[in-house]
């Protein structure tokens, strides 16, 4: 069975805005990064659905970028290209799914995530 959380409006926006935050990549680098830091730290102790969401996106951020360093050496057999553009669209893809289940107030688990903050 479902836990039922009673979010308001405002919960449910800024644990929206941790997951879209990370969208900065495209705009300048580590924004992937920055970006749900920011919206995390700011609103952590207001809320603990914001404090649960922006960890999340936060530890998946992280994780995406220590995959990516590692992925980078194999681009040079070719390797890693097809593993970096399926990493970046699972990027893409789980974010925009968090950011959408997080605005509705449902629970979403990022795959690959390492949970580097608890």
């Amino acid at each position: 069975m479902k836990e039922i959380r009673v979010l308001s409006e405002n919960e449910r926006t800024w644990a929206m805005f941790c997951h879209l935050s990370a969208f900065a990549c495209f705009i300048f680098p580590f924004g992937g990064i920055l970006g749900p830091l920011i919206c995390w730290l700011s609103r952590r102790d207001e809320s603990t659905w914001v404090n649960e969401n922006g960890k999340a996106a936060l530890n998946f951020q992280l994780s995406l970028l220590l995959y990516t360093i590692l992925i980078i050496p194999l681009c040079f057999i070719l390797v890693g290209i097809p593993l970096l553009v399926t990493l970046w669209l699972l990027k893409i893809i789980c974010i925009t799914i968090a950011s959408i289940k997080a605005s509705r107030g449902e629970e979403f688990r990022y795959p690959l995530s390492i949970p580097f903050f608890q």
